[in-house]
């Protein structure tokens, strides 16, 4: 407790440190504040149906990455996950497409017309899921629209509103990131997902002491469970293979540089949880498709994929993952980059041949363990499945493992890892008593 105070107390003494954490909780009591302001028009009182079609099913997922807002049809209810979408397409427009692929390679320039470019998309899947919402807000919640609305006008300003607040989410993230702590979009996921636990935490413990479905025995079964699927996924996010590297001796002048024995830390799941999101992303495309007001009624093979509980929906999820796992490891990790790096500064991976060989070696221990790691990863993405099947609330189940596990998981261990960066940095102790935080590459990719 008292290398807790400590700690914070020394938080508190770096200025630059202590005015990025005043920025972001400042930017999330903003987007926490627009989750409750209700589009014009709507009666928030008579909202029941749209609470109860996002409880559970893909659109409860949907309701937990906006924090609440898609249930309260608030100005940001379709949060930032339009944005997500339209980054991975063009990320997998930049393996497909020369043009995208030409961007690439321009450094900063390029970079910074792919997100003009992304931002572009957004906005087009916006102004799609924009009106399928609204329909649905329609369907399930019609006594809340005021009766002397004028339904084509509010259908135009209210999709104009959506857009507007999704992009607003975005520019908060941004903000986040460039003046706050931790990355900007990955905190705003993770406040949304946090949002949702005391509450869902409270239903559980309701459902189980009202439905005498075990009682406080079962709750207490399920906290232990729940906190040993947490320790496996940090020991996914931060599980290692190192490869150790040796140095030439060179001397310049009077001074002898090299000849120590470097790691190359190469991570069990490199990928981090972008294939969740990937993978998720996709699996939101059916309901899109079909409208969100008509998910309840899809049937047969369509149903199954709007349903995350069915066989099939968690099958092709937990296939998905595993293949994004390797694609996305394939274009973060350069084996032939990285020899060439080690061969320009003299360094070797004792028993292997620098170059070609060496680049054959990194890519195979790669293959390894990146195999190990895409099993366990759909493993945990699929854990909620499971817990619902042993009648786990629907929405505590959400976080017994899957997209918002990991990402809590994965953003705190980042954001806490940049904040002992900055302790040490002035010389003050970190966050734990011995050993460091090792925050995750890429932990997110926006």
């Amino acid at each position: 407790m008292r290398k807790a105070i400590e700690t914070l107390k020394n938080i508190w003494k770096i200025e630059d440190l202590r005015q990025r954490i005043l920025i972001t909780i400042l930017f999330v009591a903003i987007y926490r504040f627009g989750s409750y302001v209700v589009l014009p028009g709507i009666n928030p009182a008579m909202l029941a149906k749209l609470h109860e079609q996002t409880s559970e099913g893909l659109l409860a997922l949907l309701n937990m990455f906006s924090g609440g807002a898609f249930s309260n049809a608030s100005i940001f209810a379709l949060g930032i996950m339009p944005y997500i979408s339209a980054s991975i397409v063009i990320q997998l427009l930049g393996i497909a497409v020369p043009y995208f692929q030409k961007l690439q390679r321009e450094g900063e320039s390029g970079r910074r017309k792919m997100n003009q470019y992304t931002r572009y998309l957004t906005i087009a899947i916006l102004l799609v899921q924009a009106p399928s919402y609204l329909l649905n807000l329609k369907m399930q919640a019609g006594p809340s629209l005021n009766a002397s609305l004028d339904w084509t006008l509010f259908m135009v300003t209210s999709t104009i509103i959506l857009a507007a607040g999704s992009m607003f989410i975005l520019w908060l993230g941004e903000r986040i990131t460039d003046k706050g702590i931790g990355n900007g979009i990955s905190f705003i996921i993770l406040i949304g997902i946090i949002a949702r636990f005391p509450d869902a935490l409270l239903q559980e413990v309701v459902s189980r002491v009202a439905n005498k479905s075990g009682g406080l025995i079962m709750f207490i079964i399920e906290i232990v469970f729940l906190l040993l699927v947490i320790g496996a996924a940090i020991l996914l996010v931060q599980g290692t293979r190192k490869i150790p590297v040796q140095y030439a001796k060179r001397i310049v002048g009077n001074k002898q540089y090299g000849g120590a024995r470097q790691y190359i830390p190469l991570k069990v799941n490199a990928a981090g949880v972008m294939p969740i999101i990937f993978a998720q992303a996709i699996m939101f495309i059916p309901i899109t498709f079909i409208g969100f007001s008509n998910v309840n009624n899809a049937g047969g093979f369509l149903h199954a994929f709007t349903d995350h509980t069915s066989f099939w929906y968690n099958f092709v999820f937990a296939v998905m993952i595993i293949l994004f796992t390797y694609f996305y490891t394939a274009i973060t990790i350069n084996p032939t980059q990285m020899a060439e790096d080690m061969k320009r500064n003299n360094g070797f991976i004792p028993g292997i041949k620098p170059g070609k060989k060496t680049a054959e070696y990194i890519d195979d221990i790669m293959s390894r363990i990146t195999l190990p790691g895409s099993f366990f990863l759909a493993l945990v993405a699929i854990m909620p499945a499971f817990a619902g099947i042993f009648g786990v609330q629907a929405g505590f189940a959400q976080f017994f493992g899957g997209t918002s596990l990991l990402i809590l998981v994965g953003v705190v261990l980042d954001t806490l890892q940049q904040v002992e960066s900055h302790l040490l940095m002035r010389h003050y102790d970190g966050l734990l008593k011995s050993g460091r935080i090792k925050g995750r590459a890429g932990v997110a990719a926006y």
